[in-house]
C-alpha cells in the first residue's frame, strides 16, 4: 500500500487549472503544532494558505509564467497527530514517497519540527537553506528533543552541517550559538540583510548546489509584515528584502520547500498572503527555468 493512501486525507483546497496535464508541483500539508511554546494554533496553516493562495494573483510577468495556466496537484494533510516522533515517521514515509517522483515539493506546516520528517527524506547532497528568525538548534525544549525549538539540532546530528545555511536569525540562546560555532554552520545575518547585502549573499552560497530545499518560517519577517506566526519576533526583516531573496534563487533548483509556523488565529491575512506568495514565487521560478 501507498504511504499517500495511508496517510493522506485527500481533501485538497487548492484548485488547478488543468487537472489533465503533469503536475507541475505537489502540495501537502501537516497539521503539527503539539511542541507550541508560545501560541498554539499553527496546525491549522496549511488549509489557510491554501485559501489564500486561491485568492491572491498567480500570474508572473517578470518570469513570463501564468500559474493559472498549469497543473498544481494538492495531496491534502497527513493524518493529525499529537506525537512528534510519530508525525516525523509519517511525514518521512510520505516525503520519501513523493521525491521519488522528481516533482517539485511543497509542505504546508503547522510547526518548525515538520522539517526534521521532510528535509532529511530528500537525497544527503541536496542543499538546505533556512529562513528564520531562531536557531532551533537546543538541544533540548521543555524536557523533550524533538520540537520546534530543536529540530534543526537533530538534523545536523543527523546529517552534519556542511549543506546548511541559516538566514536571518535575531532571537537565539547562548547554548544555540556555541553549538553554531562548534558546527560551522554558514549563516546570512539579520545585519547582513539590513545592509543589502542578502541576495548576492545567498546567492553566491546557493550555486554550490544542484539542488535545493528551502524552509520558510515565516517569523523571520518583522510581526509589522507578518503577525500571524506561532512565535513572533520583533525587529525583523520586510517582505520586500525577503523575496529579492527569493529572486536571487532564479539560477537554482528549489526541488522542495516548505512554509511553516503560520497562526491564523492571530493572523489579519497578511501572513497567509505572504505564504501563498512565496509557493506561486518558487513554482513560477522553477517553471522559468525550464522554459
Amino acid at each position: 500500500m501507498s504511504f499517500l493512501d495511508l496517510y493522506m486525507n485527500r481533501n485538497p483546497l487548492i484548485t488547478a487549472s488543468d487537472d489533465d496535464s503533469e503536475p507541475v508541483a505537489t502540495v501537502f500539508g501537516i497539521p503539527f503544532d503539539a511542541t507550541h511554546s508560545y501560541k498554539p494554533g499553527c496546525r491549522f496553516g496549511p488549509d489557510a494558505i491554501r485559501d489564500s493562495f486561491n485568492n491572491i494573483e498567480i500570474f508572473h510577468p517578470e518570469l513570463s509564467v501564468d500559474l493559472e495556466t498549469v497543473n498544481i496537484e494538492d495531496l491534502g494533510n497527513t493524518r493529525h497527530t499529537v506525537v512528534a516522533s510519530e508525525m516525523v515517521d509519517m511525514v518521512k514515509k510520505v516525503t520519501t514517497e513523493l521525491v521519488a517522483k522528481q516533482r517539485q515539493l511543497f509542505i504546508l506546516g503547522g510547526e518548525h519540527s515538520i522539517t526534521y520528517g521532510t528535509y532529511t527524506s530528500f537525497p544527503k547532497e541536496t542543499g538546505y537553506v533556512v529562513f528564520d528568525a531562531h536557531y532551533d538548534l537546543r538541544d533540548e525544549f521543555a524536557d523533550i528533543k524533538l520540537s520546534h525549538a530543536s529540530y534543526l539540532r537533530r538534523i545536523v546530528e543527523e546529517r552534519g552541517a556542511e549543506n546548511i545555511l541559516h538566514v536571518g536569525a535575531r532571537a537565539f540562546v547562548k547554548e544555540e550559538l556555541e553549538f553554531l560555532t562548534e558546527q560551522k554552520i554558514k549563516v546570512i545575518s539579520d545585519k547582513d540583510i539590513r545592509d543589502g547585502k542578502g541576495p548576492q549573499l545567498l546567492k553566491d552560497h546557493v550555486s554550490t548546489f544542484d539542488a535545493l530545499y528551502s524552509s520558510f518560517d515565516l517569523d523571520v519577517l518583522d510581526p509589522a509584515f507578518a503577525p500571524g506566526v506561532g512565535n513572533p519576533e520583533a525587529t525583523g526583516i520586510t517582505s520586500r528584502e525577503l523575496f529579492d531573496m527569493i529572486y536571487s534563487l532564479q539560477e537554482t533548483k528549489v526541488i522542495g520547500a516548505d512554509i511553516v509556523e503560520l497562526n491564523p488565529y492571530h493572523d489579519n491575512g497578511a501572513t497567509a498572503s505572504l505564504a501563498a506568495k512565496i509557493m506561486s514565487t518558487l513554482i513560477a521560478i522553477n517553471l522559468s527555468q525550464n522554459q
